[in-house]
């Protein structure tokens, strides 16, 4: 199993627009992305490190395992 561990809002921010999501809004400190296939919006806090339990919650909406979303990483 993959080890996740926090890191910046704007490194995940990259990952979720590779992965084709879009910026939609953002509401206080809360940015919201959406893709054509996903029932529900991905959000995420515009803080220091996002927590790996945020990313995690992320991952399961966007259907992408753990594993995937580290070699995405490293590609991007």
């Amino acid at each position: 199993m993959a080890h996740l561990t926090p890191i910046s809002w704007k490194i995940f921010e990259k990952f979720l627009l590779f992965v084709g999501c879009e910026f939609i809004r953002e509401k206080g400190d809360h940015r919201i992305y959406q893709r054509v296939n996903l029932k529900r919006p991905v959000v995420i806090p515009r803080c220091k490190e996002l927590p790996v339990f945020i990313i995690r919650n992320n991952l399961r909406v966007l259907g992408i395992s753990p594993e995937e979303y580290l070699e995405i990483l490293k590609r991007i």
